[in-house]
C-alpha cells in the first residue's frame, strides 16, 4: 500500500524536525564531551594559538551528577506492598536496567528521549533438531519489545489538546547506507526506505492501538515548549568565559610564568655560528646571548608575571556555575577546608536532589505508560489497574550508611515503620528484600517463645489458660 498524500507530508516534516535537533545536539554533545569550541578568542589570543584552547567539562560533570542519582528499582500496582514480579520480568527481558540510564542520560543532556514498545520478538530454542541443529525458534509473546531511542534519530508531534503523541518517526541509516524510516501512527506502524530521493513503504502493520506506541522521556518540559530542554543550557555561556580565562593563563604560563630575558646593544653576528649561519631561537636562547661582540651590550631580565589573578577569575566562574545547578563546589574541583560531615553533604546537595526528583516524576510517567502500553500489546485489552501503577525509585541522596541504619531503627522501635518498609528505605533490592524476609520467617519458627506470642490472641479467645512464663 503506497504512502498517502498526508503521510508523505507528515514524514518530511518529521524528517526536517529530526535534522534540526540533531543539529542542536551535536553542539550540546561536544559541550558535555567538553569538545567545544570557545568563540570570540580573537579580541585577546591571535587564531594561531587556538591551539593552547582550554575547556572545562562542567556541563558534563552537571549531568553525569544527577544521571548516577536516577536509578529505577521495580513497580507496584495498586494495593500491593511489593513490587510486580511480571512487570519486572518485562523491564529485566529487555536489558532496560541499563538502557532506562542510557535514556535518562540522554533526556538530561538534549531535553528529550524516546520509549519505543512493540510485540515482543525476543524468540526461544525450541528442542534440538535430529541433525544437531539449533531447532526451530519461536517468538517470546510474552515478552512486549521496548527500546530506548535518541532525539537524534526521532522526531514527533502533539496533539494540542490531549497532549500526547499523534505522530512519531524514527529515521537511521542501515549497514548498507540505506536511509530507512518507520513512522508511527495511533492505529497503524509503517516501515520505508529511501529510493531515488523518495520514500517507498516496505512494510505496514495495522495494530489498531489507537495511541502511538512511543512515549516521550522529557527533561524540563514547559507549556510553550513541550519538547524539553538540556540541563546545559544555563550554564554554557559561563563555562565558555571559564574556558577563555583558562586558554589565556595557559598562554600566560608559556610566555609569563618564567623570568624573560632581553639584550640591549647586540649584532647580527652575535646570533651566528662559525660557519655563519644563523642560530635557531633555541641555541641563540640559551648560548648566544651571554657571548656578545659589542662590550657595550647589555643583558638583563624581567621578573616572572603573576598568575593568581587568573585563579581567582576561574574560581568565581565556578561559584556563579554552583549558583545555577546547585552543585556543590567540590563537584567543580573546589577543594573545601574540612571534611563534610554526612548532614553537611545532604544539606549542600539539597538542590541537587530536588532537580532529581523533579526529572523522576516526568520519568515516571513516562515508563509508567510504556509499561501500560507493553501489557495493552502483550494481552491484548487495556488493564485500568495499570493507571494506578507506582514507580520505586532509589533515593536520590548520597548513600551513608550508618545514618539510614541508624533512622531505620528508630522508625522501627518506634512503631512507625514495619521492617519490611525499613529495608526498602535502607535501599535493599526486591530480591534481597525477600530473601530477608524468608530468613526472618524461618528464625521465626525455630524459635518457640515466638510461636507462644504469636498463638497467645487465639488462646485468649478460646478461653485457653495461658501459660506462666507468657505474659507475665
Amino acid at each position: 500500500m503506497p504512502l498517502s498524500d498526508d503521510e508523505k507530508t507528515l514524514l518530511n516534516r518529521l524528517h526536517i524536525k529530526v535534522m534540526r535537533t540533531e543539529r542542536r545536539n551535536r553542539v550540546l554533545e561536544a559541550y558535555y564531551e567538553g569538545e567545544q569550541r570557545v568563540e570570540q578568542l580573537g579580541l585577546a589570543i591571535p587564531p594561531e594559538l587556538r591551539r593552547f584552547l582550554t575547556v572545562v567539562a562542567w556541563p558534563g560533570t552537571y549531568v553525569d551528577a544527577l544521571a548516577e542519582r536516577i536509578t529505577l528499582e521495580g513497580f507496584r500496582l495498586p494495593d500491593e506492598t511489593e513490587s510486580d514480579a511480571d512487570l519486572w520480568r518485562i523491564w529485566q527481558a529487555n536489558g532496560l536496567d541499563r538502557e532506562s540510564q542510557l535514556a535518562h542520560l540522554e533526556a538530561l543532556k538534549f531535553g528529550r528521549a524516546f520509549v519505543v514498545v512493540g510485540a515482543g520478538d525476543g524468540v526461544t530454542p525450541d528442542a534440538p533438531s535430529a541433525t544437531g541443529g539449533d531447532g526451530d525458534r519461536t517468538p517470546d509473546a510474552a515478552t512486549p519489545l521496548i527500546t530506548v531511542e535518541s532525539s537524534n534519530e526521532m522526531a514527533m508531534e502533539l496533539s494540542p489538546r490531549t497532549r500526547q503523541p499523534v505522530a512519531v518517526a524514527k529515521f537511521y541509516v542501515d549497514d548498507g547506507s540505506v536511509m530507512k524510516a518507520t513512522l508511527y501512527q495511533p492505529n497503524v506502524t509503517i516501515w520505508l526506505e529511501r529510493r531515488n530521493a523518495a520514500w517507498s513503504e516496505v512494510d505496514r502493520d495495522v495494530h489498531d492501538l489507537g495511541v502511538v506506541p512511543v512515549v516521550p522521556l522529557t527533561n524540563r518540559a514547559q507549556l510553550s515548549r513541550r519538547d524539553g530542554r538540556s540541563v546545559m543550557t544555563r550554564i554554557i555561556g559561563l563555562t565558555d568565559a571559564a574556558a577563555r580565562a583558562l586558554t589565556n593563563a595557559q598562554i600566560a604560563t608559556e610566555a609569563l610564568a618564567v623570568p624573560q630575558r632581553y639584550v640591549v646593544g647586540a649584532q647580527p653576528d652575535d646570533f651566528k655560528d662559525k660557519d655563519g649561519n644563523v642560530l635557531t631561537a633555541w641555541e641563540a636562547y640559551f648560548g648566544a646571548v651571554w657571548a656578545l661582540k659589542n662590550p657595550e651590550a647589555k643583558i638583563g631580565s624581567l621578573s616572572a608575571a603573576d598568575l593568581a589573578n587568573f585563579s581567582g577569575i576561574v574560581n568565581h566562574y565556578a561559584a556563579l556555575v554552583s549558583g545555577v545547578t546547585g552543585l556543590p563546589m567540590r563537584y567543580l574541583g573546589q577543594a573545601t577546608t574540612n571534611p563534610p560531615s554526612a548532614e553537611g553533604i545532604l544539606a549542600d546537595e539539597s538542590r541537587l536532589i530536588k532537580q532529581v526528583e523533579d526529572f523522576r516524576v516526568g520519568a515516571e510517567a513516562a515508563w509508567e505508560r510504556a509499561q501500560e502500553i507493553a501489557a495493552r500489546i502483550r494481552d491484548g485489552e487495556w488493564n485500568p489497574r495499570l493507571k494506578q501503577l507506582e514507580t520505586n525509585w532509589r533515593s536520590a541522596a548520597t548513600p551513608t550508611a550508618a545514618q539510614a541504619a541508624d533512622a531505620a531503627v528508630k522508625l522501627v522501635q518506634a512503631g512507625i515503620l514495619p521492617v519490611e518498609a525499613a529495608w526498602e528505605d535502607m535501599g535493599y533490592s526486591p530480591a534481597r528484600r525477600a530473601k530477608l524476609k524468608a530468613l526472618r520467617d524461618a528464625e521465626r519458627a525455630a524459635d518457640p517463645i515466638l510461636e507462644i506470642a504469636r498463638n497467645l490472641p487465639t488462646q485468649q479467645a478460646a478461653g485457653e489458660p495461658v501459660p506462666a512464663d507468657v505474659g507475665g
